[in-house]
């Protein structure tokens, strides 16, 4: 992606190509459930007007459950991003089903902002203290499977919590007595690039797939080796789009660019 003057530029991706041909192809049938799409159903989770293999596959070091409000439109959500790059680590429930969350066997956070959020910097403290015996417990990742003997890396937390939700929607999730328990994290103020933006809100309210990629690439600059782009082909359906409906903007005018975003 060229220096646009954007957060999104510099990002190790796969190539868009195949992104541009399924965009001149148009809309397509979802081979299982013969939906209209393009590029992914978001109901099904699967690629559409694409081969499997254009689409990257991201390994996460932790795991990651997305909580969709259940007014959240699915065509307009971007939590589907992360379920179709990195569909063994990333779960999405719609609320008010939630994953099962067992404290005692995971260090598990919520992605929330808020007085009484941690920074990334700060897990570690903070489970080293909670541990039992005051010893830490964090889970041990080797930074290569391929070598004997490979040097390992502490990462304080096997699971995060994201909200799918408009800022005015996340009360009813957030105080869900199921996840009081947990401890929350927030992320430095990052500028979202995301096009539909929420009337009235402040530029750092992150789209969801903003938002786990800004955590993963923290959490790993912080607590493993240093970060080379591992997981930046989680935007990889995100930057398309973003600089799909930029250019839209300059050739045909803001109130023109309607048909770019219709993804449903």
């Amino acid at each position: 992606m060229s220096d646009d003057g954007s957060p999104l530029w510099g990002l190790m991706l796969a190539s868009h190509a195949p992104l541009h041909d399924a965009q001149r192809a148009g809309r397509m049938k979802c081979s299982s459930c013969g939906a209209s799409r393009m590029f992914y159903c978001y109901s099904c989770g699967a690629p559409v007007g694409l081969d499997p293999c254009d689409v990257p596959n991201v390994k996460l070091p932790v795991k990651v459950d997305i909580i969709k409000h259940p007014n959240e439109t699915d065509g307009k959500s971007t939590a589907m991003h992360a379920r179709l790059l990195a569909p063994q680590d990333v779960t999405i429930y719609t609320y008010p089903c939630i994953p099962e969350l067992d404290t005692s066997a995971e260090n598990i956070v919520l992605l929330f902002p808020g007085p009484d959020a941690m920074t990334v910097e700060e897990l570690w403290e903070h489970f080293s203290a909670d541990a039992c015996g005051g010893e830490p417990r964090p889970k041990r990742l080797k930074v290569n499977d391929q070598s004997d003997g490979a040097d390992t890396h502490n990462c304080p937390v096997h699971r995060v919590i994201f909200i799918d939700s408009t800022w005015n929607q996340t009360t009813r999730i957030i105080t869900d007595e199921r996840l009081q328990a947990l401890p929350k994290v927030e992320l430095k103020s990052r500028r979202t690039c995301f096009w539909r933006h929420q009337r009235g809100s402040p530029d750092t309210y992150l789209a969801t797939i903003e938002a786990v990629y800004y955590f993963l690439k923290d959490l790993h600059s912080h607590y493993l080796p240093p970060y080379e782009g591992e997981y930046d082909n989680l935007l990889f359906f995100f930057s398309f789009l973003y600089k799909l409906i930029n250019k839209a903007k300059q050739t045909a005018g803001k109130t023109q660019t309607s048909d770019v975003l219709q993804l449903r």
